[in-house]
């Protein structure tokens, strides 16, 4: 959280920086800020960065534009940034598959520390479903079915090495039950069939609560260790099944290592300052988001522990991706 005695050591510390830099980084920029999403037009990744791009044009009085690069699993957005200048004009909306790739790529042509964090964004559930012809309706008969039909059951996900395939590989893992994957291209086509009752257990995205609440397919819970506000009618897999279980997506910004002290300092400042605007959290939160800003330390710590917790379950269930 920013609070007025940090504001006031930050600028104390600005005030120390050498001419050089003041100048040309900390008070010109920023006049040409460009964020890069690494997936295609149209995801919760691209509305989640043009909902606060648009808030921050205002504050900065520059227009932030949107550069889709999709592809490699983010890899390639992902690379683009961690190759760019430092110089505060190349921007990653990032997603906590940064903290995957790490464990699941053989080979990646950038290193966690060619890029520096700034701030998180916002986190968001994911959501355990099932069809409506399935016997269980909580996260405990669904275990419960799970062992009587052992070998038989099938979980899907949106891909291989995606948050929800690796969610339901540490849900196999705490609960002790054996689930088959089914890796889908995205959650849509995955869903058609868990409604027609061909999967047994679907882990993907809150964009799939219009389909719980239009009776199309069984809600079970939801992944985090507390319940979303986007859903708060749904249990936690932890409080009906599994307890501990805590799975969260995130989106947080980034940008090249070097990038200027300054420049990171004011650009996480501007960004929680634009996340607490009341049309910018409405927005955000009407897509599944929770609004969560946070300090450049902060965020990370989140990308260490998250690459720690997933590199286990990768490392166990023997995920690989080329």
């Amino acid at each position: 959280m920013i609070t007025r005695r940090r504001l006031v050591a930050l600028a104390a510390t600005s005030a120390l920086a050498p001419a050089v830099i003041r100048p040309v980084f900390a008070q010109a920029w920023p006049t040409r800020p460009v964020y890069v999403v690494p997936y295609a037009p149209g995801g919760s990744t691209d509305v989640v960065a043009r909902v606060t791009a648009e808030r921050l044009s205002r504050i900065w009085g520059q227009q932030v534009v949107i550069e889709n690069k999709p592809g490699a699993g983010t890899n390639f957005g992902s690379e683009a940034v961690a190759k760019s200048d430092p110089d505060g004009y190349t921007v990653l909306m990032g997603t906590s598959t940064l903290a995957t790739t790490r464990n699941l790529y053989r080979s990646l042509h950038y290193a966690i520390s060619d890029l520096a964090p700034v701030t998180l964004v916002c986190t968001f559930p994911l959501l355990m479903l099932v069809p409506n012809s399935s016997p269980a309706k909580s996260v405990a008969e669904f275990i419960a079915f799970a062992r009587e039909n052992k070998g038989k059951v099938t979980f899907a996900s949106p891909g291989i090495g995606t948050t929800p395939h690796l969610a339901g590989e540490l849900f196999k893992r705490m609960s002790g039950v054996e689930m088959t994957h089914v890796p889908y291209r995205g959650d849509a086509p995955a869903l058609t069939d868990t409604m027609a009752g061909r999967i047994d257990l679907q882990i993907g995205g809150p964009a799939m609560l219009e389909q719980v609440r239009g009776g199309q397919v069984r809600g079970l819970a939801v992944t985090t260790a507390k319940r979303s506000p986007a859903a708060p009618e749904l249990p936690t897999v932890a409080e009906t099944g599994v307890p501990g279980f805590d799975v969260a997506g995130w989106f947080a910004l980034f940008v090249p290592a070097k990038t200027p002290p300054a420049i990171v300092e004011k650009m996480q400042i501007d960004t929680v300052t634009a996340l607490s605007d009341p049309v910018v959290k409405a927005k955000l939160e009407k897509v599944g988001m929770a609004v969560s800003g946070s300090t450049s330390e902060e965020l990370g710590a989140l990308l260490q522990f998250e690459i720690e917790k997933w590199g286990a379950v990768i490392k166990d269930a023997k995920i690989t991706l080329d």
